[in-house]
């Protein structure tokens, strides 16, 4: 078991006095059985009423509540968990889908369905261009293997670039550009995913990596329906499975639906933007 502290500042200075609508706030780790909250602290700044929920995926989304007009926003978050994914290869694979290609059971289907929703035609032919070079179509390949040619590829071939634009680049961008960020390449992988038939989500949240350049910024992945194994994550930004050092925060089927903070005001729309993230390793 592996212990983190997380630290996520968010910094909104408005050129004048503004009222603030609701903000959606998706700063809380996913607890599941690799992953323990130990401590969890939000401090928002003007004070705000916060109403928690779970959205459609699971995630944990507070809504904050603003009564007061003001010209600074600040969102400050505290988290310790306890990482318990130290082994991100020890898993099983059904024996069906073992070997690429295999077909989801129907009742995997019904469920799997909206993250298996192909891209447009011209991406799905670029895509499929792309990966030839991986392996070829009469190779027995296991599917654990092609995904992981997938991320590797991405990493010793692409460059990576920290982007501070919102939005995710499409696959087609990624491909043409040769360079992208975590997000970009979380939606390449995705989209060659999907292209294989396999259900593909976006996940944010946060890697403790020291010697990457995104280390004080949120990280992107990709997670792949694997049946017998679950939902496992890829990330090809550093070429390998996510484990330990991967805090997972939110998924959905669309990298656009999970911002770490999204909301609205009414105002000057003159405003300046700065984010923090520190992620450290604790005893």
């Amino acid at each position: 078991m592996q212990r983190y502290k997380i630290i996520h500042r968010t910094y909104y200075n408005f050129s004048s006095t503004v009222t603030l609508g609701p903000h959606f706030l998706r700063l809380r780790p996913r607890e599941d059985y690799e992953l323990r909250i130990e401590s969890f602290s939000l401090n928002i700044t003007p004070n705000a009423t916060l109403l928690w929920h779970r959205d459609a995926e699971g995630n944990s989304v507070a809504t904050a509540s603003f009564a007061q007009k003001t010209q600074q926003l600040i969102f400050e978050s505290e988290v310790i968990i306890q990482q318990y994914n130290e082994a991100p290869l020890n898993f099983m694979v059904a024996d069906y889908a073992v070997h690429y290609p295999f077909n989801y059971t129907q009742d995997d289907q019904v469920l799997l369905n909206p993250y298996m929703q192909l891209p447009d035609q011209d991406t799905q032919q670029q895509i499929k261009r792309w990966a030839q070079q991986l392996w070829h179509a009469d190779d027995n390949i296991q599917t654990y293997t092609a995904l992981q040619r997938i991320a590797s590829h991405i990493y010793n071939n692409f460059t990576y670039k920290l982007r501070e634009e919102p939005g995710v680049q499409s696959a087609k961008e990624t491909l043409s550009r040769n360079t992208g960020s975590c997000r970009d390449f979380a939606q390449l992988f995705m989209d060659a995913a999907k292209c294989m038939g396999l259900a593909a989500r976006f996940v944010t949240g946060y890697l403790h990596a020291p010697g990457l350049d995104a280390a004080g910024a949120t990280h992107a992945w990709a997670e792949v329906y694997l049946p017998g194994a679950g939902w496992k994550g890829f990330d090809p930004t550093i070429g390998q499975m996510a484990g330990t050092d991967h805090i997972p925060v939110a998924v959905a089927r669309l990298s656009k639906s999970v911002p770490p903070i999204a909301g609205s005001f009414i105002g000057e729309p003159e405003s300046t933007l700065d984010v923090g993230v520190w992620v450290s390793k604790l005893a």
